[in-house]
């Protein structure tokens, strides 16, 4: 009894510590969180969508069928999309993912991998570039099947916001960004309503825009409280040949 009595004078305080941690932070999401604004569908929805995608060149986009950039200093990716394959570099490990079919091949080190090994560092892979490719270019998805674009009026003035959601596609079908404007509709930030997120509403920058050989913009810092995402190692080509000379990189997975 005294053992039991001792371990409930010990254990009392620690779960009464952990309910107030959990308190303050579903308050802290409440109060930091914004309701999903509601927005005008439609025509002009959709013209403002065309001029987003004029401001940040997507016609460049398109011909940019090879890029490679490194996300958050932990992958870096080569895309080919032209055959939609993707590699991806994560510390010792190496993936090709075919993009369509979500199979792929693994390298440890240089060494094959198979079996659950393999695949699942393949399912991995395809994660991360879904999430990274997003924050290479999200505004080249503006009219994909499953997006719905409303026009949102600023109740400060100011050019008018962009609200995108997407019924489909993704790992996370659902989410919503409102995309916030410059007077030329180049998107200076976007505002997040993602299931992955608990505030909702969170606010990313997007900043540091370069241009590619190809034309393409593409925005390399987001910017969110006092942490700033990066892109780095940027650059895009008409074909994956005049990105990356000399054999071809998808060898392996374009064999298996």
């Amino acid at each position: 009894m005294a053992k039991r009595s001792l371990l409930r004078r010990i254990l009392v305080p620690i779960v009464a510590v952990l309910v107030v941690l959990a308190a303050g932070l579903a308050l802290t999401v409440v109060i930091l969180s914004q309701p999903l604004p509601r927005g005008e569908p439609g025509p002009t929805a959709d013209a403002l969508a065309r001029a987003v995608e004029t401001a940040v060149h997507k016609e460049a986009w398109e011909r940019t069928q090879a890029v490679t950039w490194l996300f958050a200093g932990r992958n870096h990716h080569l895309w080919d999309r032209r055959r939609m394959f993707d590699r991806v570099r994560m510390g010792d490990v190496e993936v090709q993912v075919d993009l369509t079919t979500k199979r792929g091949v693994a390298f440890r080190k240089g060494a094959p991998l198979d079996g659950s090994e393999r695949d699942k560092l393949v399912q991995k892979a395809y994660a991360a570039w879904i999430n990274d490719s997003f924050w290479l270019n999200p505004l080249a998805k503006l009219f994909d099947d499953g997006v719905q674009r409303s026009r949102i009026v600023q109740k400060a003035g100011g050019p008018d916001g962009l609200l995108i959601s997407y019924s489909s596609g993704g790992l996370t079908p659902g989410d919503s960004y409102l995309w916030l404007l410059d007077a030329n509709q180049r998107p200076v930030a976007t505002e997040m309503w993602v299931s992955i997120i608990p505030i909702k509403g969170l606010h990313f920058s997007f900043e540091g825009w370069i241009e590619l050989a190809t034309g393409a913009l593409i925005s390399t810092q987001h910017k969110v409280g006092p942490t700033t995402l990066k892109l780095a190692d940027v650059a895009g080509a008409p074909t994956l040949a005049e990105l990356v000379p000399g054999p071809d990189p998808f060898a392996a997975l374009a064999a298996h």
